[in-house]
């Protein structure tokens, strides 16, 4: 590209995009997301358990599978 065209793009990108002009967080965002953390209980779908219940009866019906997934792991 030639410096013409750099220009052209470079005066298009800053035409599209201005300056921010307040870049400072009015406050500090680490304790409000502990307090999101501490108040959301961990929920497990229903589909989870019952997917950990069918893998436990596969493993317990077809035990020589077992050596074979932790192989691939």
């Amino acid at each position: 590209m030639s410096e013409r065209n750099d220009e052209k793009t470079c005066g298009a990108l800053k035409r599209a995009m201005p300056p921010v002009e307040d870049r400072e967080l009015k406050r500090d965002l680490w304790p409000a997301m502990l307090r999101r953390l501490d108040e959301r209980p961990i929920r497990v779908p229903w589909f989870d358990w019952a997917l950990v219940a069918l893998l436990a009866a596969l493993f317990f019906i077809f035990p020589g599978v077992i050596p074979a997934l932790l192989y691939h792991l």
